[in-house]
């Protein structure tokens, strides 16, 4: 049936049998004559009433089916404009609702009004956020207090960016281009702060991070070790999706006593495999790698941290042969220079964890043609409701 929705793109769109772009429709819906869509089985009533306005959120209309299958078929698909046969999927895990721990948000005083929220989808224009199925309720309940402070601080007309993320004393929350620098400014930063009991509270008006409250030193655990937590530090959107990016990661390293953690980062995978094996971390923020050594050595694991930038520098064939397991968790441009060394390594297991299916696969690609197989993927659909797919790839020689 040419009317029918078989698929959804990459972009969030439903794609007919004969190939018209639909917004708003999920595998299963018909078209009507009109241009209308009618619901089928996996068509899902929104949760949220910003929906789709707001550029949070693009595929609420889904349901968990539905979802599931857009992330497998992301990967599968780019695989596939690589020439890459697709390999056993796992079954996709999807991070439950309201379980977003870090978000960066979008504000602008208009008159009295403090709009808080994320941009239309291909805008500017801020959705002020009266309700979100997305953030963790901790973050959420900051929203309507901001629109207070900031009232205070912003000018009319003026704009500012609030990024706040989960740490382990509460919520770190960093306002940008934003000023306090009066006593009265000063004093509403640190009466919400006080208030609201945050672990740290920043602002960026230009110059760089500015501490203004941080009654404890900030952390985030991870792997069950405290690390220092720096100002704007990547982190996986959910603990959710990294307790099972953690996991796939440590099935696929299995008993390999010598492993490589590349693009470290804080160490979400380095410090989760160190209890029971020696782990070098290369990475190349350098705020990260100061946190994760002085976390690493406080904690007494086996853990050599590396300032090392991968995309100059990638490890080279000789040092990767040292190792008996890889683990990569590039950035979304993927890791072209270090995998085409590891594809001429012999490293006998890669673990690839990936935020895009494009780069993955260009990558994949490489080091299958270097004599890897493509073992199985574990997808993960953190960014819920959002066309972001992550996932870990097992390589093995």
């Amino acid at each position: 049936m040419t009317d029918q929705i078989i698929r959804v793109a990459a972009r969030g769109e439903g794609v007919t049998a004969d190939g018209r772009h639909v917004a708003l429709a999920a595998p299963g819906d018909r078209l009507a004559a009109d241009g209308a869509v009618i619901a089928g089985p996996h068509h899902a009533q929104p949760p949220c009433r910003h929906f789709p306005a707001c550029g949070g959120c693009t595929l609420q209309h889904l349901d968990d089916a539905a979802y599931a299958d857009f992330v497998r078929d992301r990967i599968a698909g780019a695989l596939a404009a690589q020439g890459v046969d697709a390999p056993l999927f796992a079954p996709v895990h999807i991070s439950p609702p309201r379980s977003r721990r870090r978000a960066s948000l979008k504000a602008e005083r208009k008159g009295n009004r403090v709009l808080i929220g994320f941009n239309e989808g291909r805008s500017h224009q801020i959705v002020d956020m009266a309700e979100c199925a997305i953030l963790d309720p901790r973050l959420f309940a900051l929203v309507d207090p901001l629109r207070g402070l900031l009232r205070r601080l912003l000018r009319d007309r003026r704009a500012a960016g609030i990024r706040m993320t989960l740490a382990d004393q509460g919520v770190d929350l960093m306002l940008d281009k934003v000023s306090a620098d009066d006593l009265a400014g000063s004093e509403a930063l640190t009466d919400f702060a006080r208030r609201h009991a945050l672990a740290r509270l920043s602002i960026d008006d230009g110059y760089g991070a500015q501490t203004r409250w941080e009654p404890d030193p900030v952390t985030i655990s991870l792997g069950g070790t405290a690390i220092p937590l720096p100002h704007d530090a990547f982190l996986q959107a959910t603990a959710d999706g990294e307790a099972a990016l953690v996991a796939a990661v440590r099935d696929a390293v299995g008993g390999a006593p010598i492993v490589a953690d590349l693009f470290a980062g804080l160490g979400t995978f380095a410090l989760s495999l160190a209890p029971a094996r020696r782990v070098y971390a290369g990475e190349a923020a350098r705020d990260a790698v100061l946190a994760l050594k002085g976390g690493a050595a406080r904690a007494g694991l086996a853990v050599a941290v590396e300032h090392r930038d991968l995309y100059r520098r990638p490890l080279t064939t000789a040092e990767l042969d040292r190792f008996d397991a890889a683990v990569l968790d590039p950035p979304r441009a993927g890791a072209a220079e270090q995998a085409a060394q590891i594809a001429a390594a012999k490293t006998p297991v890669v673990a690839y964890v990936s935020c895009n299916p494009s780069s993955f696969a260009r990558d994949a690609k490489t080091m299958i043609e270097g004599g890897y197989r493509l073992d199985h993927i574990v997808p993960v659909g953190q960014f819920r409701w959002s066309t972001h797919v992550e996932l870990c790839a097992t390589f093995r020689r």
